[in-house]
């Protein structure tokens, strides 16, 4: 099978280009996966210049019968409307189309829509081969709100690649907690900075703290300074992936307090280390993260309750093992080897217009 694939140039960053990245390298030897960037880091001109290459290019692939499914990822935004345009060329051409949404916050962009775009969206994404989501939660918003069918949306957790060996973490004498994402108020960057604040003497002396990403670093920096914390917490900048292995290698827990996410990559990444969670029952995180199970949820914005599950990790080191010992076997399925397995099956179903199925795949 030939599958052309639409979503971000992989010189981006985020949990879109981490996915795409995974397909791409994991392709199973029966198909053939392109990548046509329909979104470049740059200015606005060159955003514009990519995205018309990139209709220009669809449209060449599907007059020369050069793709057997069309591959969409998309999110909220620009990304909506972009691929409203070549989920339209696809079906004009009438080929197999598959639309990804990966949007954290599509359950408020959306209703914020002028009405006519609102049906001329749902109208584009209805007549998607398939349309996958993160999970169920999203799975019902979809239907509920634009009117998919319910045998349409498939539900396909993001993937993991499994380190083989992960640290024992026993007997630390500094605990150290890591943030991965976009450092702004979405991800809760700086409720954690506050919450880390909140920690008594004794306990801000037993922690660390580091948060690494794009955004609003200097933001986060001048918190910090102002907290006088600049000794307990790191701020850096977008890390790569070998250096974001070895953040994860050398902590001992991973708080993500986001108001609103789809199914976050690096939640994700830091469970397959064995790491404990401090995360927010927010998109598809709930139906992964179970409180005193494989991670703690803390309500978005609750800066105290935030504070304390930190510090309850600091406290309790068998806590903290259990937590990341069961929350590394609930993302086992995750490995991008099942999950090339699911998606090349979605492809074969698109491409024969065969019914969907239930492929069993949960967060």
């Amino acid at each position: 099978m030939k599958i052309l694939m639409l979503g971000e140039s992989l010189e981006r960053q985020g949990g879109i280009v981490s996915v795409e990245k995974l397909i791409l390298q994991e392709a199973l030897s029966n198909t053939s996966i392109k990548l046509i960037p329909t979104l470049p880091k740059g200015s606005a001109i060159k955003k514009l210049l990519v995205f018309s290459s990139a209709v220009v290019q669809l449209v060449g692939s599907l007059l020369a019968n050069k793709a057997d499914v069309i591959h969409i990822h998309i999110s909220e935004g620009g990304s909506a409307y972009r691929h409203m345009i070549t989920a339209l060329i696809t079906l004009i051409f009438q080929k197999p189309v598959i639309m990804h949404a990966h949007s954290c916050n599509f359950h408020e962009f959306y209703p914020k829509l002028p009405s006519l775009i609102q049906v001329w969206m749902s109208w584009i994404f209805s007549k998607s081969t398939r349309f996958i989501v993160l999970s169920e939660s999203w799975k019902k918003f979809y239907v509920d709100n634009l009117k998919l069918k319910v045998e349409q949306v498939t539900v396909l957790p993001n993937p993991v690649r499994l380190p083989s060996q992960v640290p024992e973490r026993q007997n630390s004498s500094t605990v150290s907690f890591v943030f991965l994402g976009r450092i702004g108020q979405r991800k809760g960057a700086f409720d954690l900075i506050s919450a880390f604040a909140k920690l008594s003497e004794k306990h801000k002396q037993r922690a660390s703290l580091t948060l690494a990403g794009d955004g609003e670093g200097e933001k986060a920096r001048d918190l910090v300074k102002s907290l006088e914390l600049t000794s307990s917490i790191n701020i850096l900048d977008w890390v790569n992936q070998t250096q974001r292995d070895e953040l994860l290698n050398q902590a001992n827990v991973f708080v993500l307090p986001s108001y609103n996410e789809g199914l976050p990559m690096a939640l994700i990444e830091a469970m397959s280390w064995s790491l404990p969670v401090i995360t927010t029952p927010v998109g598809g995180i709930p139906e992964l993260v179970i409180n005193y199970d494989n991670g703690l949820l803390v309500n978005p914005g609750d800066i105290q309750q935030l504070s304390d599950a930190i510090e309850s990790l600091i406290k309790d080191e068998q806590l903290r093992l259990m937590l990341g010992q069961r929350a590394r076997a609930s993302v086992a399925h995750l490995d991008i080897v099942n999950y090339m397995n699911s998606l090349t099956k979605i492809y074969s179903l698109a491409f024969t217009g065969s019914p969907a199925i239930n492929l069993g795949v949960k967060a």
